[in-house]
């Protein structure tokens, strides 16, 4: 199917498409005539690309599990891998999403108390005076 059809089927644009293919979260075959050509599997990679950008990952965490998905052998990426550590020290194929979850919860957690702290800081150096300012602008009407 063609790019418009596969992001309509997918719930994004085709400006999305493109973007996500850029990224290297896709790889569309080319026609004879050069147009982008995608199949069903495709469109369902797209809808779980999709989804995990809405969850709160990044481009690059979306990358890194798709990295982990394709180094499995064809035979095995229906069921789930062993989450055990491999025996050289690296993460296991199914402890590597765990990794990158973690991770981005991690990131956000500080993001959001950093963000509170910068939000509590703000109104205690300025609530007073704002709603000063509130009072007097309401009393010269």
């Amino acid at each position: 199917m063609r790019i418009g059809d596969a992001a309509a089927a997918a719930g994004l644009t085709p400006r999305a498409l493109r973007y996500y293919e850029q990224r290297g979260l896709l790889t569309a075959r080319r026609t004879p005539s050069g147009h982008r050509d995608y199949t069903a599997e495709d469109v369902r990679h797209l809808r779980a690309v999709r989804e995990l950008l809405t969850a709160g990952l990044t481009i690059e965490d979306v990358r890194a599990l798709g990295a982990a998905i394709e180094a499995l052998p064809a035979n095995r990426r229906d069921r789930p891998a062993a989450t055990e550590p491999r025996t050289d020290g690296e993460p296991g194929l199914c402890t590597l999403p765990n990794m990158i979850v973690r991770r981005r919860l991690t990131y956000l957690d500080e993001r959001i108390e950093r963000l509170t702290e910068l939000r509590d800081g703000l109104a205690q150096r300025v609530g007073g005076p704002l709603r000063d300012l509130g009072r007097d602008l309401g009393s010269t009407g």
